[in-house]
């Protein structure tokens, strides 16, 4: 039953705050405008930045109790963390680059 309650849980947490950070980057977008095309890779890095915290905080307060519950290396957890913040950055520059 934890292990169910615990999968509700990740499925609220990446729908409520992916989507409360969505509709805050869309509107960031659409001041600059003309990246409607590219909005999709924002949408991924905001997924990435949930998932490593999700992996390195939230799961140490949820249900689930069972084995393997353990944080990201440091390492790893730079690399996402950095593809994240370039994803959601990046649609502003493609706007200019590819036109």
């Amino acid at each position: 039953m934890r292990v169910i309650l615990e999968l509700i849980r990740i499925v609220f947490i990446f729908l409520f705050l992916g989507g409360v950070i969505w509709v805050i980057l869309n509107h960031i977008y659409q001041v600059y405008g003309g990246i409607e095309e590219y909005r999709w890779i924002g949408g991924l890095g905001i997924y990435i930045a949930i998932f490593v915290l999700y992996r390195n905080s939230f799961q140490f307060s949820g249900w689930y109790k069972g084995k393997g519950r353990k944080k990201l290396p440091h390492r790893m957890t730079a690399v996402l963390v950095s593809a994240s913040v370039l994803c959601i950055l990046l649609p502003l520059p493609l706007k200019y680059i590819l036109g």
